[in-house]
């Protein structure tokens, strides 16, 4: 029994200059693997110690080994995938820059481009506007296409971050330490040449997946499955699909998760949807109350999900009337990455209180709506991330005494 409020974040983190450059220099192969692996080190080093001067209590390695290339933060949550996965060829194509338009029809969803989502669509002088704040820092990434059997090639790279993560944590303290991962549904994400249909591919890319999951868990860190897929999608499906037809679409990823997860612990499992990470209006993001239940079906004791961004911030009423699962801990977002204010540790606070009397403080862990490197500046994340540790100072004293 814990006697205070846990502290941890979604995954992403601000990289150093120094990592950014060392990414774009890799990538123009003015750096050897050794040089880089060398700043790759001192990097994670430094973000898991200013994790711990901060005072967060579950922490990761900013997802530093999930490589990017270039001088700008772009993240990387899910093209890192691409060079981890067998059975991908490079198309050249950014799926989420095109102005494919891919329609659905009742009863067969289809995902449509990054360009054609709704939300966009209702708003594209917005996000066509250099100042609006919409889509800041957005690369154009080549995405490959599905060509043969998907399997898993990224054991060496996953046993990398699992080493660096080791490694900078028993240097500064030790603790509990979590690496993040696509879920199946999120990984699949890509123009399929090669599967007859989509359960055969979903199957496929769980059973990949599982062994990037089994390598974080059997390092004795808790795996975070990045699941934007299970509310995101809503938003790229156009027209807009009857609810019942998207929680259909979603049971097939919800199934493909609990293939990926066959023999883990669900202790050492964290979940984490989300609606997407764009600063945008989000007016067509599915409401939480048509998805949570399903999404409480994958075989994982902690559920992380935004709970501060303004279109979400009132949806911790579905929470009420015992909803939650006994073995369950909730992961609420409290501070959030779609703003560059600095939310004041009063007001977290009050954010953890509210979970804390629907479902008992024991059964909350505060964290932030999504991963906050590449979203906004560097020092404005660090100071919400300082924020976030001080709500929760005070919100413990207010629940435990």
């Amino acid at each position: 029994m814990t006697d205070h409020i846990l502290t941890t974040h979604v995954g992403s983190l601000p990289r150093t200059p120094a990592l950014l450059e060392a990414n774009q220099r890799r990538a123009a192969g003015e750096i050897s693997d050794a040089d880089f692996r060398e700043i790759l080190e001192l990097a994670v080093g430094e973000v898991v110690a200013r994790q711990r001067e901060i005072g967060l209590d579950i922490i990761n390695e900013g997802e530093y080994g999930h490589i990017t290339s270039g001088a700008v933060d772009y993240g990387a949550w899910w093209n890192y995938s691409f060079s981890r996965l067998g059975g991908l060829t490079l198309s050249g194509k950014d799926r989420w820059a095109n102005d494919d338009a891919v329609r659905s029809e009742p009863g067969k969803i289809r995902l449509t481009s990054f360009q054609d989502r709704r939300d966009r669509r209702r708003f594209n002088d917005a996000y066509t506007d250099p100042t609006s704040g919409i889509l800041t820092h957005r690369a154009s990434v080549p995405n490959p296409e599905i060509t043969g059997p998907i399997t898993y090639v990224g054991h060496k790279e996953t046993r990398t971050d699992v080493g660096l993560l080791t490694n900078a944590l028993a240097a500064h303290g030790g603790g509990n330490g979590f690496i993040a991962s696509l879920s199946p549904g999120a990984a699949a994400r890509l123009t399929n040449k090669f599967y007859d249909d989509e359960v055969a591919q979903l199957c496929a890319f769980a059973d990949a997946q599982h062994d990037e999951y089994k390598i974080i868990t059997d390092a004795g860190f808790t795996v975070q499955l990045d699941a934007p897929d299970l509310a995101e999608a809503w938003d790229q499906i156009n027209p807009e699909p009857s609810v019942e037809d998207f929680q259909a679409w979603l049971q097939l990823r919800i199934d493909a998760a609990n293939r990926a997860l066959e023999g883990i612990n669900p202790d050492q499992v964290r979940l984490h949807i989300c609606w997407g990470s764009w600063h945008g209006p989000h007016t067509t993001d599915i409401p939480f109350e048509a998805i949570v239940d399903q999404c409480l079906q994958v075989n994982a004791k902690y559920f992380s999900f935004e709970a501060s961004s303004p279109r979400h911030a009132h949806e911790w009423r579905v929470w009420g009337g015992g909803r939650l699962p006994k073995g369950r801990v909730l992961v609420p977002g409290v501070v959030s990455h779609s703003t560059n204010v600095v939310e004041h540790p009063r007001l977290v606070a009050d954010r953890i209180v509210k979970f804390a009397e629907l479902v008992g403080p024991e059964n909350v862990i505060a964290s932030t709506d999504c991963g906050l490197g590449g979203r906004i500046h560097r020092d404005i994340a660090w100071a919400k991330l300082e924020s976030l540790v001080e709500g929760a100072h005070i919100a413990s004293t207010e629940l435990f005494g």
